[in-house]
C-alpha cells in the first residue's frame, strides 16, 4: 500500500470537481507529546486513507495539525476513528464556515519539526502557560472595552481581507516573523488586556505563551480562532465583531464572515476580496483578482504572465525549468505586479 499519493495533481484536481457527493472541510490541532512521528504518520495515513479523507496534515514529536475534507456520509466513522487514538479523544472539530466541498484534492501528511513554524525554543520558556481562553461572549465583552488590545496574529495577505474591528494588524509575511514585532509594538500595553486571534486558535496557543514571558500580565486568545468565533456568532445571534473574510490555506483561499468587502482587486483597485494564483505555473503568485482583470489577464498576475501561458505546454516548462515556487504566500502583496492595495 503506498503511503503517498502517486496520481497527477490536475487528474486529481479534475476528480475532486466532479465528486458526487458532499464532503465536509474542517480542522484540529493538538499539542501532545508523539515518541516516533514517522510511525504514527504511516499508521494515521492507512486510517484516513479507507474513508477518502482529503487534506494536509503536519505531524511532529510536539503534536498534530491538520486541515482536511471528509466524505460528508463518512463523518461518524472519522470521529470515531480519530477519537480511538487516545490523545485526540474528544479533540474539538473546527468545521468551515462557508464550505463548497472542493478544499482538498488529496490526503498529504508530512512529518516536521514542528507542527507550526514559530522559530522559537521551546526550552527557553513555558509553552504550556498560555492565555485565557475566550469563548465568542467573552471575546465580544473583552473586545468592547477601549482598553482592550485585540492582536491579529495571522499574516498580512490573511488580515488584509478580514479581521475584527479595531485590531492591530502586524505587517508581515510569516508567524514566525510576527512574535518579535508584536512584542516590540506593544511594549508600552504590557499592563492591558491584550487578546490574540488567529484563524483556529493553533498559533495562539504558543504565541500567547510566549507574550507572557515576555511581561505582559493580562494575555487572552480566542479559543478555536476566527472559525470558532463564527459557528458560535451564527448559533448563538451574538454580534460579529469580525469584518470580511476569513483567509484559508486550502484550494477555497477564504471563507466569508461578514458581507463586507476590505480589500480591492491588486490590479484594478476595484473592491474584492477573492484570491487566486497566477496561471502561470513558473509564477503562481497569491494576489487579489476581481472577475474583470481574471478574464481579461487569463487569471494571470501580468501581461507576461498571460504571454508565457499562451505558449505551448513543452516550451511554458523549459522556461519554468529548475523553478519550483509553489503558491508564493510569502511573495503576496510585496510584488512590484501588484498595483493596488489597501493599507492597514
Amino acid at each position: 500500500m503506498a503511503l503517498y499519493n502517486r496520481i497527477d495533481k490536475k487528474l486529481l484536481k479534475e476528480r475532486m470537481q466532479h465528486i458526487p457527493y458532499e464532503r465536509t472541510t474542517l480542522s484540529f490541532y493538538q499539542y501532545h507529546h508523539i515518541t516516533d512521528p514517522a510511525a504514527f504518520r504511516d499508521e494515521l495515513y492507512k486510517k484516513l486513507e479507507t474513508i477518502e479523507v482529503w487534506g494536509r496534515i503536519y505531524v511532529a514529536k510536539e503534536g498534530i495539525n491538520a486541515q482536511i475534507s471528509v466524505p460528508s456520509k463518512n463523518l461518524n466513522d472519522f470521529r470515531d476513528l480519530l477519537y480511538s487514538i487516545s490523545f485526540l479523544n474528544g479533540v474539538r472539530l473546527n468545521i468551515a464556515v462557508e464550505d463548497n466541498g472542493k478544499s482538498f484534492f488529496k490526503l498529504k501528511i508530512l512529518v516536521r519539526k514542528k507542527i507550526v513554524a514559530d522559530g522559537l525554543n521551546d526550552d527557553t520558556f513555558d509553552v504550556t502557560n498560555s492565555g485565557q481562553h475566550l469563548d465568542a461572549i467573552s471575546f465580544n465583552k473583552l473586545a468592547s472595552d477601549p482598553e482592550t488590545v485585540i492582536v491579529d496574529m495571522r499574516n498580512h495577505y490573511e488580515s488584509e481581507v478580514g479581521h475584527f474591528k479595531n485590531a492591530v494588524l502586524p505587517d508581515v509575511d510569516t508567524f514566525r516573523e510576527s512574535l518579535p514585532v508584536v512584542v516590540k509594538m506593544l511594549e508600552e500595553k504590557k499592563d492591558q488586556n491584550v487578546i490574540m486571534y488567529c484563524t483556529g486558535g493553533i498559533r495562539c496557543e504558543k504565541a500567547s505563551a510566549w507574550m507572557k514571558h515576555n511581561g505582559f500580565k493580562n494575555v487572552f486568545q480566542l479559543n478555536g480562532g476566527i472559525i470558532e468565533y463564527a459557528r458560535q456568532v451564527n448559533e448563538q445571534g451574538l454580534e460579529n465583531k469580525f469584518v470580511g473574510k476569513n483567509f484559508v490555506f486550502d484550494e477555497r483561499l477564504g471563507e466569508r464572515i461578514s458581507e463586507d468587502v476590505i480589500s480591492v482587486c491588486h490590479q484594478c483597485g476595484k473592491a474584492c476580496d477573492t484570491h487566486t494564483n497566477c496561471k502561470n505555473d513558473g509564477c503562481h503568485l497569491l494576489f487579489i483578482q476581481c472577475e474583470e482583470c481574471a478574464a481579461k489577464l487569463n487569471g494571470c498576475c501580468s501581461d507576461e504572465c498571460k504571454e508565457i501561458i499562451a505558449l505551448p505546454e513543452e516550451q511554458q516548462k523549459e522556461l519554468r525549468k529548475g523553478i519550483n515556487k509553489g503558491r508564493q504566500v510569502f511573495k503576496k502583496g510585496r510584488s512590484e505586479k501588484i498595483l493596488f492595495k489597501v493599507k492597514a
